[in-house]
């Protein structure tokens, strides 16, 4: 039996029009001059230029697209429905529709973008804020990169929270291909992996700018912890601001190519970002997570922090003498100091990680 269309205005030529692999601001100037039937047409029959293999695309049925669909698992939430989220839906260019893999978020999240090639610390940071984020419950976005993106989703695969990977390409496969555990681990733990691009979309270097602003957009907050002068992270930055997000920056050496970007992000504007606990404050000023109760702010009997508390000592301890002291690689030991951060127990001022009282 073939599946049939929602009761959704169009709903199998926007597909068919989604399939078409043409750039999406492309398919809405098509669209906006006339309506998906028109624009279908005007591709089937040549009177629009497009490749031989668009149009071939275009050609097939919507309900052969459907099953084959729901043969891999995969849905469909197209603007204007329930399924699509509100908050993506309101900024100025939102894509027509969303290829799903695992659940979409109930609510915004928080974007963690960076650069591809970064620092170990610009790594472990995310990593760490990541975990510190999922640990309370909020969403985190990303693009599944290498780098800050998939350092990010790795923190919040290693404490169960929920992440969704934005692609530039289709379902039907993996970028990078080393990524894809990641990006299974993120739907074992509840989360999605979203595209506006079909299956059969190869992961060509224009798309990524162009889904950046789907991470943007169904974010509340967006983070950029390391990005050069001019990098795609500094796209995600400028459509935050673009789309009324609130801008986060983590500051870095004045003379390092991969702390330019945020750097300058701080000196227009953008928040800095000092520590683990700053990013929580913020979430919980704009609802995305709730405060922690005051009982929850001791120590847990069944975690390291009592030991992490005792090593710090009442004078406070660097990171690099705290490492000494616990015997822990420094990614283990950046991760529990972030979980007492995000509970309250310690912060950090001037490279020095001090108890609170």
């Amino acid at each position: 039996m073939s599946p049939t269309a929602p009761p959704v205005p169009y709903f199998f030529h926007r597909l068919r029009l989604a399939y078409s692999g043409l750039h999406p601001e492309r398919i809405h100037n098509l669209v906006e001059s006339s309506d998906p039937v028109a624009a279908v047409r005007m591709i089937e029959t040549g009177r629009v230029r497009v490749s031989p293999a668009a149009r071939e695309a275009v050609g097939v049925p919507a309900e052969r697209r459907m099953e084959e669909l729901a043969s891999s698992g995969v849905s469909v939430a197209l603007l204007g429905t329930e399924s699509y989220p509100p908050w993506l839906a309101a900024i100025p260019d939102p894509p027509d529709l969303l290829f799903v893999r695992g659940v979409l978020p109930t609510s915004p999240g928080v974007a963690v973008v960076g650069a591809r090639r970064a620092t170990r610390y610009g790594v472990n940071l995310a990593k760490t804020i990541g975990a510190a984020v999922g640990r309370r419950g909020a969403v985190v976005i990303s693009g599944l990169a290498r780098g800050i993106d998939g350092a990010a989703h790795q923190g919040v695969v290693e404490v169960g929270g929920q992440g969704v990977a934005v692609l530039g390409c289709g379902l039907d496969r993996w970028y990078p291909a080393s990524h894809r555990r990641l990006g299974e681990a993120l739907l074992d733990n509840g989360g999605g992996v979203v595209t506006e691009y079909p299956p059969g979309t190869v992961p060509e270097p224009w798309r990524f700018p162009v889904r950046n602003r789907i991470i943007t957009g169904m974010s509340r907050v967006v983070l950029v912890v390391e990005a050069a002068a001019g990098g795609g992270a500094l796209i995600s930055a400028r459509l935050g601001l673009e789309q009324g997000r609130e801008v986060l920056a983590v500051p870095g050496d004045i003379d390092r190519a991969t702390s330019r970007g945020c750097n300058e992000l701080i000196r227009d504007g953008a928040m800095p970002v000092l520590g683990t606990s700053d990013v929580l404050d913020l979430l919980e000023r704009e609802g995305l997570i709730n405060p922690l109760e005051a009982g929850h702010r001791g120590s847990d009997p069944g975690d390291a922090g009592g030991d992490l508390e005792e090593a710090i000592g009442e004078a406070g301890v660097t990171l690099e003498v705290l490492a000494e002291r616990m015997g822990w690689p420094l990614t283990r030991l950046l991760v529990s100091v972030g979980e007492l951060e995000s509970e309250g127990r310690v912060r950090r001022e001037s490279g020095v990680i001090r108890l609170k009282s």
